[in-house]
This record gives C-alpha cells, structure tokens and sequence, in this order.
C-alpha cells in the first residue's frame, strides 16, 4: 500500500508565501515523478507542476515564476513553495505521484494524496 500524505496549507494574504511539503510512504519500489494539482471550487482539477525523477520542474503557465517544485528522493518528499499568491490561486492542492510498488516494480500507478486547502485572502 502507497499513500501521499500533504502538510503546509492554509490561510495566507495576497502577496504572501507558503510551502506545501508531500511524503509519499508505504511498499515503494520506484518512483518516476511527483507533482502537484489543484482544484478550484466549481472548476476541474489542474496542473501547478511535475517534476520527474532526474529531471527539471515543469510547470503550469499560471503559476510559472512564483512557484517552485523540488524534491527529496532520500525521504520520498516533493514540495511546492508558493509566493506573490493571489486570491486566484486559492484551491485544494493535491499532490502526485507515480509510484511503482515492490509488489510490482515494473508497473507504475498514479497516486494521490487527500489534499490540503490554501485560501489567498485578506
């Protein structure tokens, strides 16, 4: 069993700063990328950024100069340093994984977390 585990969200005012930290756990054999989403109310989930393993971030047209993806493979750790947040940026944040288990190391799934709500207001 895989689980992402999200920490970091919350209030914050316009213009401000905050850092979502995930730590995905459990049976990893191997995991390919990590990234985020988010999910506005009334709107579909969305893209904020992935980074691969080995590889540089990529990120979402909207969020690109303010936020900053990076990872820790020695903890199995991604975290999504937000800044100059706007009130548009309020969403639940989940985070992504591709994992691969050890119970099937050649077989890559998609993982979620549960998500931890930022809210942009003053």
């Amino acid at each position: 069993q895989v689980q992402l585990v999200e920490s970091g969200g919350g209030l914050v005012q316009p213009g401000g700063s905050l850092r979502l930290s995930c730590a995905a756990s459990g049976s990893i054999f191997s995991i390919a990328a990590m990234g985020w989403y988010r999910q506005a109310p009334g709107k579909q989930r969305e893209l904020v950024g992935i980074i691969a393993d080995g590889g540089k971030p990529n990120y979402a047209d909207a969020v690109k100069g303010r936020v900053t993806i990076s990872r820790d493979n020695a903890k199995n750790t991604v975290h999504l340093q937000m800044s100059s947040l706007k009130p548009e940026d309020t969403a639940v944040y989940y985070c992504w994984s591709s994992i691969a288990r050890t119970e099937d190391p050649h077989i890559y799934r998609s993982y979620w977390g549960q998500g931890t709500q930022v809210t942009v207001s003053s």
